[in-house]
């Protein structure tokens, strides 16, 4: 293999699939290809022929565009550039942002159908729709302006820029266009970092912005939801888009079922960070509320407690979530029946919860799940295993957290039947 690498096809674009690329085939080979809209010809240039059934590829010149294409909105991932020299991190930069959410609904509903099982009449009655719709969040209407966080990478002269698209490549530029004002200000884009791993640029909702150099020491920052302050490392997970945490809270508080929450169960907020969806819960169902927040990160976990304070039945644990779990599969009979009327929030990584997690939780069957989802395919995964063990897809919504890219965001609930 490699010999057809930098070989150029011409190719008609079909369906979006899942990262953010197309599909297209070449002489019976699937070729996944990159900067492309379906329903385009395309001439594409091949980066990767190991595999036998399908190759990548990467869009080179439009010959028939489509009419959702637009000009790039940043010009350092323009498929005017060469591939390799295009900044990675806005791969849907080149779509009208209606027609993103439109392509980002298609995946989620394949992968719904095709890897969780979850037939049509089930999913619109969790829609109370026929057909997803993407939900989008206040901002720029070309989709930028949004990032409170950037990660720049150092090169060996010392400059700094994002990764090249699935590389290690840096890409110097001038400009983030994602970036909130707040963060483009603030970002060293000229200068040198010579012998530091990456320049961190966050700007939080209280305060100003500010630089994470390499390993340099943690410092506590401040976020604002609503009226409510949480405190966590600026090293640490927040979530990205500058509305996404109060979009989130807002979405699970709606996700409950308030027929089906017990305030004085044993409530879980699994994979909880610094306490944000526990609190949403505790904002809705007062101060009752008893819920325990499990989370691996030790630090985030002590910023959960901090955060968490007022309510006098919660309390924050750090462990892993799947040992958390099986900790409590191995309880008592009575503990094991007060988690039968709990809700679980779970907001795993992009991996998704997986088996060992939906396997613990179905054997501990918890009246209703939440389950916040960043990647479609994992999330689906993990619905029809759930499905299968006996919890119905109940309600679902969709946000586009992350415009001018392929991520999306997913709130279901999930209710045992």
């Amino acid at each position: 293999m490699g010999d057809d690498i930098g070989r150029e096809l011409e190719v008609e674009v079909g369906k979006i699939a899942h990262g953010g690329i197309s599909v297209a085939r070449h002489e019976g080979r699937v070729i996944f290809v990159n900067d492309a809209i379906p329903g385009e010809r395309v001439v594409a240039r091949v980066s990767d022929d190991r595999k036998k059934r399908f190759w990548r590829a990467d869009t080179v010149r439009v010959i028939e565009a489509s009419e959702h294409r637009r000009e790039h909105v940043w010009g350092a991932a323009s498929v005017d550039r060469d591939p390799a020299e295009r900044a990675g991190g806005a791969e849907f930069g080149h779509i009208e942002l209606a027609h993103q959410r439109e392509l980002k609904a298609q995946v989620l509903m394949e992968a719904l159908d095709r890897t969780g099982g979850i037939d049509a009449d089930t999913l619109a009655d969790a829609l109370g729709a026929d057909r997803l719709t993407i939900e989008g969040l206040p901002g720029e209407p070309d989709g930028t302006g949004w990032r409170t966080r950037v990660r720049l990478n150092v090169d060996e002269q010392g400059r700094l820029g994002p990764y090249a698209a699935r590389s290690h490549r840096v890409i110097p530029v001038n400009d983030l266009p994602l970036a909130t004002p707040e963060v483009q200000a603030a970002a060293p884009l000229g200068e040198r970092f010579a012998g530091e791993p990456h320049v961190d640029v966050l700007a939080p909702s209280v305060g100003s912005a500010r630089l994470i150099i390499g390993k340099q020491a943690r410092s506590t920052i401040t976020e604002r939801v609503g009226e409510r302050e949480f405190a966590l490392a600026d090293s640490g997970f927040w979530q990205v888009h500058r509305h996404a945490a109060s979009t989130l809270t807002a979405a699970v508080q709606q996700a409950v079922d308030p027929a089906q929450f017990d305030p004085a169960s044993a409530n879980l907020d699994l994979y909880g960070g610094v306490g944000l969806l526990a609190a949403a819960l505790g904002d809705r169902f007062g101060t009752g509320l008893r819920i325990t927040s499990v989370e691996s990160d030790a630090i985030a976990t002590d910023y959960a407690a901090e955060n968490l304070a007022e309510w006098v039945g919660a309390r924050a644990v750090t462990s892993r979530v799947e040992a958390f779990l099986r900790q409590l599969a191995a309880g008592s009979a009575p503990e094991r029946a007060r988690l039968e009327s709990a809700t679980v929030v779970l907001d795993p990584p992009r991996a998704g919860a997986g088996l060992d997690v939906v396997d613990a939780l179905a054997s501990l069957r918890p009246a209703q799940l939440v389950y916040v989802a960043c990647d479609p395919v994992a999330f689906a995964r993990d619905a029809g295993a759930l499905r299968e063990r006996g919890y119905r897809l109940a309600s679902l919504r969709s946000f586009d957290l992350f415009p001018n890219t392929h991520h999306v965001e997913a709130v279901a609930s999930l209710v045992r039947e």
